[in-house]
């Protein structure tokens, strides 16, 4: 099957090459372009990323790629002389060249008077924000699965759950965000710290799961590991009394709960992230902020 418009076979349609330009670290097109294909069934993009393109030379290597490898290009480029030169020579090519930031740049600058900067990588200046988002990546990193649980205190938030409920990456977004996020695994018969329900300033968060859907991920952790022992780390039964347990303590504490189950980490970090606003809110009302 061929489509007339395009001249290009079904085969290739699902199947492409996608260009992700930018003249800092690709961090933004790159979640632009998975946020864009995870609309998309079937379609898997060929990605190649060009990143801190900031010279016509360096532009010049990135059309020789585009060249060989025609496709979609998706860009970030600041530097109107380099992105007339990446427009003019894919409109040369008849393949799209979409600016990711451009219009929303346009619109807040119509709306609030003022021209953009239009310093390359601007928003990786090495200022306090950075420097604090780099101290809670060092934080996670040393509370993670109920390490130093002593500083608990000094987290920002503390997630608990079974092993494989996605604590470490959901602690390692929000520490990208800034958040300073400590986890602590759930292990049925053994106590949780002590101090941890004494806890003032951290939001505390349940996570959960189907257990079927983590007897799976267990499994499949298992042979990554070629463990292959029968264990009631992987036995069903164990497993739903595990999640039952877990769901009693969040409850008797009146913690959040997060059902993970069919949650991305990214879609979970951005509930923990409204829960968080909540709570800052409520420890300022009670002038404990």
């Amino acid at each position: 099957m061929q489509d007339l418009s395009t001249g290009l076979s079904q085969k290739d349609m699902n199947q492409f090459h996608l260009h992700l330009v930018s003249d800092s670290t690709g961090e933004t097109v790159s979640s632009v372009a998975r946020s864009v294909l995870s609309q998309y069934d079937e379609v898997e993009a060929d990605e190649h990323v060009w990143s801190l393109v900031r010279t016509r030379g360096q532009m010049e290597k990135v059309l020789d790629g585009i060249r060989e490898r025609p496709g979609v290009v998706l860009f970030t480029i600041i530097n109107e002389e380099l992105s007339r030169i990446l427009k003019n020579e894919c409109r040369k090519l008849k393949i799209p060249c979409v600016p990711v930031l451009s219009r929303v740049i346009s619109e807040i600058s119509n709306y609030i008077g003022v021209e953009a900067s239009g310093h390359a990588g601007r928003q990786h200046v090495l200022d306090e924000e950075y420097f604090s988002r780099v101290e809670a990546i060092n934080f996670s990193l040393a509370h993670d699965d109920g390490q130093n649980t002593h500083e608990l205190e000094e987290a920002d938030v503390v997630l608990i759950g079974a092993s494989r409920t996605s604590k470490t990456p959901t602690c390692v977004y929000l520490s990208y965000r800034g958040l300073r996020a400590a986890n602590i695994p759930y292990v049925s018969g053994c106590p949780l710290p002590e101090n941890l329900f004494a806890l003032k300033q951290p939001l505390i968060i349940g996570l959960v799961i189907n257990p079927e859907r983590l007897q799976q991920i267990r499994k499949t952790r298992l042979q990554q590991i070629n463990e292959n022992r029968d264990t009631s780390y992987v036995d069903i039964e164990a497993i739903k009394q595990e999640v039952v347990e877990t769901r009693k303590l969040f409850s008797k504490y009146r913690w959040p709960v997060i059902d993970v189950t069919r949650k991305s980490v990214e879609e979970t970090t951005a509930t923990i992230m409204q829960h968080y606003a909540k709570h800052r809110e409520k420890l300022e009302r009670e002038g404990l902020a």
